[in-house]
């Protein structure tokens, strides 16, 4: 009896030791026991080989292979096929940050659909996975940047909202066992440029109004409120030491002050970027730039400097138990999504394939194409264009251009509707004649030949601006004004503007359609053209979307997400980061071409009976805003309310700054009650006597309307007290 007794003591030892040494492996413990359990089962190399976004697998503990770098800009991209929506400026210019999040919820259903496919059929390589590199939260300061495209525009306010629509959509509502995928709150910090020095550049001297107030509000909004699960560092410097090793912006601010405790990402190459050759060259070597990159608690590498991380160790640069911080957290993110998981497990995988590019989706990127257009200018109401319309001529580079749509960072879809072949659909057959014209370089062009051609058409339309082969992302590209991705200057390429005049020169109406990811001095275009629309790149559903416009089957309400200037001598030295030297609509002094906010209808709005809940209220309180909007026109449209504060006492800040904004839809003739809710932090600004953000006690306006520009906006004065 007692030896029975002592085998089953034996048994349930073994058994229980079993359970414990596979813990990791049991779904009923959170990430962190199992994340905890599986880290303290890796050697030191193993431990290592997971600090790559090309991670190693380990076989005998059946880790699979896995690549963090996956982009979800504006739909899954590098995956094959996807829907793809407009690019993220282009978002940014609907105002409509609830439209956002529905989009990224079905981007995040497509990467769900996408990686349980790829995992099936054993594909681990890249953008095959599960933690996106979006959004890009960066400001974009100033219109030459390449990059600005992947922006939410120039505001923080408006880059916060549509960076946290972004986040949540991706990552889910957080009422599942399983995050649905992860999102990645990128350059952090004071990074927008110039592409060509940015392995190498210091941005230095940075004021402190400038750091908190401009630079830094949306990723402490995307980490404390978005609970976003990686945030990615950036290529320069800041104050002298490299963003990845920067101990104020990586361990005093993220990790301390904003109690941000997942994954930080390196950009792809910057610890390289820490000791190469006429790069930053702060550190001698790998080993101690990646030691000194880990300490600094950036967890993940994009690159393959972390390699020598074993040397570091050896070395004396970096303890094992430094690293495991960072490991813990790597495996503890892969837990929290599933991977280690049965797909019977995991909600998420039951989404099926055939949501990717599905009709639901394809509807949503017409509508967002829709919602981002821009009718910047509209003389003589020549918009909207009747469909009697006997011939109308379609030219320009980006006329018939499918690539184009799709901008960068994009994924491929199975269809795109060019604005040549939008138009078409939109009229009778042989109603459209297609003349290409000029395309964005060559300069040997007979204009006036070329305009002979078009010269009988009822209407001309000419699709211009650049594409993403001219703007993005450290291209070699060095052609007359345009250098490296970036802009030299903000003009049109001169050949589009020849080619415009003489178009002018016909008599006929000309409505220039603008494709770009960037704003553009268009002062001379303003005059040739009798309507200006600004499209962006917008998506595979594009060429419908612009067609609806201008025939007046969408009525547009895009809003400018960023300024218009009137000349590439109204900007600053592309290299200076000080914003109070006329950066954006909040510190720019001048007139713009077209102002932040701006965008016409085919219809207007009128505002009337507005009053705030309280004339005076306390610091830390919130107050309301009740107005009446009516739709005085004819048409049905949307009318996108822009609130924005001046914090009269302090002279030094902004002229004014977006705090809030809201898309109303309203029936001709309807009148609409509006309530706009400002809670305290609408009021926060930077305090040069405190160095910090507060709530001031004094007098504010607020400014509200359909637009930044003083001469449009409407006001109430506030008085905010002393607790």
């Amino acid at each position: 009896m007692k030896t029975k007794r002592l085998i089953g003591w034996v048994l349930c030892f073994y058994a229980l030791s079993g359970i414990a040494q596979e813990a990791y492996k049991n779904p009923n413990l959170t990430p962190d026991e199992r994340a905890r359990d599986l880290l303290n089962r890796l050697t030191l190399e193993e431990k290592v080989g997971q600090m790559s976004n090309n991670t190693s697998g380990v076989k005998r503990l059946d880790i699979r292979p896995y690549d963090w770098w996956n982009e979800a800009l504006h739909g899954v991209a590098r995956a094959g096929k996807a829907t793809v929506f407009p690019q993220a400026i282009g978002l940014a210019a609907t105002f409509d940050e609830e439209a956002v999040h529905e989009t990224f919820d079905m981007v995040s259903d497509e990467a769900r659909a996408k990686y349980h496919d790829f995992q099936r059929k054993g594909m681990y390589n890249g953008y095959k996975g599960l933690t996106f590199w979006t959004p890009n939260v960066n400001i974009f300061r100033d219109p030459r940047w390449g990059r600005g495209m992947e922006t939410y525009g120039e505001d923080p306010y408006l880059t916060t909202r549509m960076g946290l629509a972004v986040v949540k959509g991706l990552q889910g509502d957080g009422t599942q066992k399983y995050d649905k995928t992860h999102a990645c709150a990128k350059h952090y910090a004071v990074h927008s440029g110039p592409e060509w020095n940015r392995h190498s550049f210091d941005a230095k001297n940075i004021s402190e109004r400038d750091l908190w107030e401009t630079y830094l509000p949306a990723f402490k909004a995307l980490v404390q409120e978005g609970k976003v699960k990686e945030v990615m560092c950036a290529y320069n410097r800041f104050e002298g030491e490299p963003c990845c090793s920067s101990k104020e912006l990586l361990i005093s601010i993220l990790r301390e002050e904003w109690g941000f405790d997942d994954i930080v990402v390196s950009d792809c190459g910057a610890i390289g970027d820490f000791y190469g050759k006429d790069k930053h060259e702060t550190h001698i070597s790998a080993a101690s730039a990646s030691a000194d990159a880990v300490i600094s608690s950036t967890d993940l590498e994009c690159g393959g400097s972390y390699r020598s991380l074993l040397n570091a160790v050896k070395l004396g640069m970096i303890s094992e138990e430094q690293i495991n911080k960072s490991v813990f957290r790597l495996l503890r993110a892969r837990f929290q999504l599933g991977m280690f998981d049965e797909d019977n497990l995991v909600s998420w995988a039951s989404i099926p394939y055939s949501v990717v590019e599905s009709q639901k989706h394809k509807d949503k990127a017409l509508e967002m194409a829709r919602k981002s257009m821009v009718l910047l200018s509209n003389k003589q109401h020549t918009l909207p264009l009747t469909k009697s319309i006997r011939k109308v001529a379609v030219m320009g580079p980006n006329a018939n251009d499918s690539v184009m749509l799709w901008a960068n960072y994009n994924g491929t879809p199975t269809k795109s509707v060019t604005i040549l072949e939008g138009i078409r659909n939109k009229l009778p057959k042989g109603s459209v004649i297609y003349e290409k014209g000029c395309d964005f370089i060559d300069t040997q062009v007979d204009y006036k030949s070329i305009a002979e051609k078009v010269k009988d058409a009822d209407a001309i339309i000419f699709v211009g601006g650049i594409n993403a082969t001219l703007e993005g992302e450290e291209m070699g590209v060095n052609y007359p004004g345009f250098r490296n991705g970036d802009r030299t200057d903000i003009e049109l390429p001169q050949v589009q503007k020849n080619m415009l005049k003489a178009l002018h020169e016909t008599g006929k109406p000309v409505i220039f359609v603008l494709c770009s990811g960037s704003s553009m001095a268009l002062t001379q275009e303003n005059e040739y053209a009798d309507a200006i629309l600004a499209a962006w790149y917008p998506g595979q559903e594009g060429g419908t979307a612009v067609a609806d416009v201008l025939w007046g089957d969408y009525n547009p309400a895009g809003r400018l997400p960023i300024t218009f200037y009137a000349s590439s001598s109204d900007l600053p030295d592309f290299e200076d980061y000080n914003m109070q030297e006329g950066r954006t609509y909040r510190y720019f002094k001048g007139k713009p071409l077209y102002p932040f906010g701006h965008g016409l209808s085919y219809t207007n709005f009128v505002y009337s009976n507005a009053k705030l809940s309280q004339k005076k209220i306390k610091a830390h309180d919130s107050v309301s805003l009740h107005f009446d909007i009516k739709n005085a026109g004819k048409m049905e449209g949307d009318e996108v309310v822009q609130v924005y504060i001046k914090n009269l006492q302090n002279p030094e800040g902004p002229v004014k700054s977006l705090r809030q904004f809201k898309r109303i839809h309203a029936k001709a003739g309807e009148k609409i009650p509006v309530t706009i809710e400002l809670p305290a932090s609408a009021f926060e600004f930077f305090n040069p006597e405190m160095q910090q953000m507060n709530i001031c006690p004094g007098k504010y306006e607020i400014l509200y309307g359909g637009t930044s520009e003083d001469s449009k906006l409407k006001s109430v004065t506030l008085i905010i007290q002393t607790n």
